[in-house]
């Protein structure tokens, strides 16, 4: 599972700045979280209630071709569901002070993007419940995945962060010996 959610554009452990730290503590109490892990279970709970009676009975109704796609998506769904448990458990790891937010933000953590490209939809034969199931989790994935990359690679860093712009006029004032007059706005330099 752990090749799966990382992914080597992504820092590593090292490269964690304070303010990420923040950010993940911030959201593991949040209310956004305790809704996001309660959607998440419970789409857990109702696939795998699904999938072990209703679907499986709709499986034998199926051709030998439809029941070989069926158990390829049913196989997609679970490895879907299983990468987005595993990120929520490690949030209420954080959540609940059984794990640092700086372990949870180890590159081990993170979730892979989905490849939609090259995916042929499911047959049109396959049981609507299954397809309904894999549809939800595919957004549930995509908000998640979104989450993850705010929390964990776009954070902010702190506002004490050294600005680069305005470390390079600084630099160039040194150079020429003057002062540079900047012609960018203090706020904007900040920013940058």
């Amino acid at each position: 599972m752990t090749e799966e959610m990382s992914s080597p554009d992504l820092p590593s452990s090292g490269a964690t700045p304070d303010g990420r730290v923040a950010v993940v503590t911030d959201f593991a109490a949040s209310d956004l979280f305790e809704r996001t892990f309660r959607e998440g279970m419970e789409l857990v709970e109702e696939t795998a209630a699904y999938l072990d009676g209703e679907g499986r009975r709709d499986s034998k109704l199926l051709s030998r071709s439809s029941a070989l796609a069926y158990a390829g998506e049913s196989m997609r769904l679970t490895t879907r569901l299983m990468q987005i448990a595993s990120w929520l458990l490690v949030q209420r790891a954080v959540r609940e002070g059984d794990m640092a937010a700086s372990a949870a933000c180890e590159a081990r953590y993170r979730l892979a993007a989905r490849k939609v490209e090259g995916e042929a939809p499911p047959p049109a034969d396959l049981p609507i419940a299954l397809v309904e199931y894999a549809v939800r989790a595919e957004k549930l994935y995509d908000r998640i995945h979104y989450l993850d990359r705010r929390m964990y690679v776009d954070a902010t860093p702190p506002a004490d962060a050294p600005n680069p712009v305005q470390s390079q006029f600084d630099r160039l004032s040194a150079a020429f010996g003057a002062p540079l007059q900047s012609e960018l706005k203090p706020d904007v330099i900040r920013e940058a």
